[in-house]
């Protein structure tokens, strides 16, 4: 089955062509359709995984482009670590897939979405497995297209369209330092396939070429990943469909932006300052994202700027050289990412509303949802033995073994915030007495319940493979991932347990739910009496940390100004002289047309009438008699013989 790997994406793809093209006749079919898709890439995904488990990396490729000395090939490489993401996007793609079908069963564009979707997954598959830079890109900017379409997918409403706008538009900002890093290590190293970026990396070790080319390569996860400082699209990302935000949140889009730094991983190793502006980035978002969350008061937005911390988390990781940690973490995060945020649509469908605030008491009347939905909480809180806490505990212990203390009490203190902000949502929730007695929350159907049970299994258990009890099987496994021929794998500080990074994880998990459950069960009346007095925080917090704003008066309204005024100059200047130039040559063109008409016309007509008249005269002798041209001839010998005789 190994050898069917290059036609997993074909599979999505196909149902894309379908559903694009046929929707309207399959009608309700697109969802069966898509979801036929992706369990046929699963089916053909998951044998390929066990080769490379059981024989090691497979690849393959064809020549594709010659310039001069240097060749473009496309191919397949499917290593560990893309087997990880492959396992991620088709299993928990799926699922999302099939909760999707309940969640938009009565959308006017049933099938379009599902269209869309197929997309997606087949671009995020071509970007898994791809062997070089150049596809991966390929795929990149698919991806990039295919969140436009489904975050603004209710263009009718002027958010979501804006909101599409917006994330495309601040991801082509890192997309274009992406392009031109991949421009930079090919000019610099002759080549772009993964397979050779250890040889490529050994030959510019810590030049400032190579540094720069990680950098802008760096740009295009910033963008992806919603790093700081391009982080400002993903929450307003929440006006898709929930299905859209689990995707784009767990096992697509965000997920790509890490990926690509785990598969650049040795030009990373070799550029140690590009190495420290990664972690320092990715702690900084980390912290961010974790501290607005605090005071988020709409469900999806509290999704939204926890997974911007938790990608800052993996980000911080792989800055810190913690190559195996960073990459565990992406795939327990997609599990219980994508459950939380699927949970969070169960509670949408099922209240009507995303308002924490008008919350309350779902726990009852929202059993399924409601179980599965704290057991994502705990996992990412990192509450033993659940998923979150191993990969959580290998991220601080890379940054314990770092000797980085800044960065280490840093990370500690957002996953302390990180327990604190997802408790308070669970407790505002589910927990306590409902606050609107207008909401009948209802619980959803079996259709959206069955995909939130099987991603709370993979939620619960998706840890054990990189735990002590499995001697650390993920790490080992992924070390023949990387071509970087050194440590690139992991540090050896990771497979063992450290017992003060274990307190410290325990303490930040625990200190986290107990604080939320003081504030928001026990004593319901004291966040509001904090919030006053600790105001500057808060109001720091609420108004997100004032980036739109920032950005507004730094790029939106200058860049607004300058387009109006080149517009003016476009309409009152290039137009009025385009106009008069028009006008100009539309007069010379009349007095050239009247000189044509009348005076060269003329003159050719003057000559033909002149030719006609001419013949006209010479057609007179030309009479056909006999005699006609003997006297003809005898009076010209006459008019000659007089001629001669007066010489």
């Amino acid at each position: 089955m190994i050898h069917y790997t290059p036609y997993i994406p074909l599979f999505p793809f196909i149902a894309f062509v379908i559903n694009i093209l046929f929707g309207r006749y399959v009608r309700k079919g697109a969802a069966l359709i898509s979801i036929a898709a992706s369990l046929a890439a699963c089916a053909v995904a998951l044998p390929a995984i066990a080769y490379v488990v059981h024989h090691g990396a497979y690849s393959v490729q064809t020549e594709w482009l010659l310039l001069g000395k240097k060749t473009l090939s496309f191919g397949v490489l499917l290593d560990p670590l893309g087997c990880v993401l492959l396992f991620v996007v088709t299993l928990i793609g799926t699922l999302i897939q099939v909760y999707s079908a309940g969640y938009m069963h009565d959308d006017a564009h049933f099938s379009r979405f599902f269209a869309y979707v197929s997309l997606f997954m087949a671009a995020m598959l071509t970007l898994v497995i791809a062997n070089n830079y150049l596809l991966f890109f390929m795929a990149w900017e698919v991806m990039g297209l295919c969140s436009y379409l489904l975050i603004g997918f209710w263009s009718e409403k002027n958010s979501a369209a804006d909101a599409g706008r917006k994330a495309f538009l601040t991801t082509r900002v890192g997309d274009i330092g992406f392009f031109i890093g991949i421009m930079t290590l090919f000019a610099g190293a002759g080549t772009l396939n993964f397979a050779d970026l250890g040889h490529a990396a050994h030959l510019m070790e810590n030049t400032p070429l190579l540094t720069a080319a990680a950098l802008l390569i760096f740009c295009g996860t910033v963008g992806k990943s919603a790093q700081f400082p391009l982080h400002v699209w993903l929450p307003d990302a929440m006006e898709g469909p929930t299905p859209v935000s689990a995707l784009i949140h767990a096992a697509t889009m965000v997920a790509a932006g890490v990926f690509l730094i785990a598969r650049s991983f040795p030009l990373f190793e070799a550029a140690p300052d590009a190495m420290q502006t990664v972690a320092v980035i990715g702690t900084m978002t980390a912290f961010m994202a974790a501290f607005i969350a605090l005071s988020a008061t709409d469900i999806k937005k509290v999704l939204a700027y926890s997974t911007i911390s938790q990608l800052g988390y993996m980000v911080a990781a792989l800055g810190l050289g913690g190559f195996a940690a960073g990459t565990f973490h992406l795939m327990t995060h997609a599990f219980f990412k994508a459950l939380l945020f699927l949970g969070a649509g169960s509670v949408i469908h099922g209240c009507h509303t995303q308002d924490l605030r008008e919350m309350g008491g779902l726990f009852g009347k929202m059993k399924h949802t409601a179980a599965t939905f704290v057991l994502a909480s705990l996992a990412i809180a990192g509450v033993p033995p659940l998923s979150g806490f191993w990969s959580k505990d290998e991220i601080l212990a890379a940054a314990y073994t770092a000797h980085n203390p800044v960065i280490y009490w840093t990370l500690a203190l957002t996953a302390l915030m990180t327990s604190f902000y997802m408790f308070r949502l669970v407790f505002m929730a589910f927990f306590g007495k409902p606050r609107n007695p207008k909401i009948h929350a209802h619980e959803s159907p079996a259709v959206m319940t069955v995909p939130l049970w099987l991603l709370a299994i993979g939620a619960v258990l998706a840890g054990i493979p990189g735990s002590p009890f499995m001697h650390h099987w993920f790490q080992n496994f992924l070390a023949g991932g990387v071509h970087a021929g050194g440590h690139a794998a992991g540090h050896g500080s990771e497979h063992v347990i450290i017992p003060f990074v274990v307190a410290t994880s325990l303490a930040a998990a625990f200190g986290g739910i107990i604080s939320a459950w003081f504030l928001y069960l026990k004593n319901p009346g004291l966040p509001a009496i904090i919030s006053r007095v600790f105001r500057p925080l808060y109001t720091a917090s609420l108004n997100k940390l004032w980036f739109d704003e920032i950005y507004t008066i730094l790029f939106i309204r200058p860049f607004g100004a300058m387009s109006r005024a080149l517009y003016r100059i476009d309409e009152q200047v290039i137009d009025y002289l385009v106009n008069k130039t028009g006008l100009a040559t539309a007069r010379t063109s009349r007095i050239k047309g009247w000189i044509d008409k009348h005076i060269v016309d003329g003159l050719v007509n003057l000559t033909g009438w002149t030719v006609q008249l001419a013949s006209a005269l010479v057609r007179l002798l030309q009479t056909g008699y006999l005699q006609h041209y003997v006297l003809i001839a005898f009076l010209g010998t006459i008019v000659l013989f007089f001629i001669e005789l007066r010489k």
